[in-house]
């Protein structure tokens, strides 16, 4: 999974290049939670329900990404897992225990912005945008 956070406004990148740096900082870093609760929390993101008709848009976008001209490569097994287990954890964030197709949608850039490319030459085009491309290709059925 891939988040784009952009680039630092000019106060925070010079405050960046005048500073520590950011490696010798890793040692204060404390737990955001403790290892246990970690893996609790990963065990109830898996028992979260996807559908047979969710597992079917989910294949549906994943198989139009592999035949797609637009796309140089197509998604893979391991990236279509990526998509179901991320979207699982998405909805059990939001307090859900079955995936619905925004849950999907919702982390489609994350997951696959970065594994997707544009096979148009000299095309610039983010992953958030290829993403885009891709939920919109793709109806839910």
């Amino acid at each position: 999974m891939r988040i784009e956070l952009g680039y630092p406004d000019a106060i925070a990148e010079r405050a960046l290049l005048q500073g520590v740096d950011r490696r010798d900082l890793l040692p204060q870093l404390g737990a955001a939670m403790p290892p246990a609760e970690l893996v609790e929390l990963q065990g109830n993101a898996r028992e979260v329900h996807a559908s047979n008709a969710l597992l079917d848009y989910l294949q549906a976008l994943v198989d139009y990404s592999r035949k797609s001209p637009d796309y140089i490569n197509g998604l893979s097994p391991r990236a279509a897992l990526a998509l179901l287990n991320a979207a699982r954890a998405w909805a059990m964030m939001d307090g859900r225990r079955e995936v619905i197709p925004e849950d999907v949608q919702a982390i489609v850039p994350g997951v696959v912005g970065h594994r997707l490319f544009i096979a148009r030459d000299n095309t610039r085009i983010t992953g958030a945008a290829v993403a885009e491309q891709l939920i919109e290709a793709v109806p839910i059925p």
